[in-house]
């Protein structure tokens, strides 16, 4: 297990890089929200990140896409510079990066089919029946094949997920980046959701960032947690290792 020293918190494998985060800083109204923050994420890892609420773990995801610009820092993902990058070079980029917001972010006046066909339609060149194949399989994969022609608004929590998910992928990204993905859910749609997201990541090799309070989430999920504490990450481990661990700030989430 590692314990506050951020060099050993990179990956010492240098084939396999998905993600590369070296010395990013973030700040807002002169509040350090991120320090100093290293990370390696490898080729089909599931990496967790915990932290408290308004620790900047979301704006990790957000500065990993650009969505935030960072401070300083560098972010190389998939073998890009990330923060040198024209909008054109990251859009590119970006269609390889599945985002998961927690609220789903579904269009409400489209079908369920019609929200899965938009990226599609958007960012290939595929024939109708291409397209339909498509979203005949991701819907299978999500277990939701007899939704296709229903409206956000005749959908579940837990089904909205679902389907947000698999508008996600049927983009076939190479990265996921997860925010607070059993946010808002029963307990039992969010197991559904968790083992999804392990199922995926399992069939198509895709890697994977969660942020997530849900410990049950954590546990399905992971392959290994970084912990975020006072803007940079101070430990890191798998889930076993990680609620061995006699540090106060770490043991508190699994207790």
């Amino acid at each position: 297990m590692m314990d506050k020293k951020h060099d050993k918190i990179l990956s010492t494998a240098a084939e396999g890089k998905v993600i590369h985060i070296l010395n990013l800083r973030k700040s807002f109204d002169g509040n350090d929200v991120l320090k100093d923050i290293n990370l390696n994420v490898n080729k089909g890892e599931t990496l967790i990140t915990l932290g408290k609420s308004g620790s900047g773990k979301s704006v990790l995801l957000k500065c990993i896409v650009r969505l935030i610009e960072p401070d300083g820092g560098s972010i190389n993902v998939l073998g890009e510079d990330i923060i040198s990058l024209s909008p054109s070079e990251l859009m590119s980029i970006r269609r390889n990066i599945g985002f998961i917001f927690q609220s789903s972010a579904l269009y409400d006046s489209m079908s369920v089919r019609e929200n899965l066909k938009f990226p599609l339609v958007r960012h290939f060149k595929l024939s109708k029946t291409e397209i339909e194949e498509r979203v005949i399989d991701v819907l299978e994969n999500v277990g939701l094949k007899e939704a296709i022609d229903k409206m956000p608004s005749e959908l579940s929590g837990g089904m909205r997920k679902r389907i947000g998910l698999a508008r996600t992928l049927i983009l076939r990204p190479e990265i996921m980046l997860y925010d607070e993905p059993t946010t808002g859910l029963d307990p039992a749609t969010s197991r559904e959701i968790s083992s999804l997201i392990r199922q995926m990541q399992e069939k198509y090799n895709v890697t994977s960032i969660v942020v997530t309070h849900d410990m049950e989430c954590v546990h399905i999920t992971a392959d290994r947690i970084v912990v975020l504490q006072d803007g940079t990450f101070t430990h890191s481990g798998t889930y076993q290792e990680l609620q061995k661990s006699n540090d106060e700030f770490v043991s508190s989430f699994f207790t």
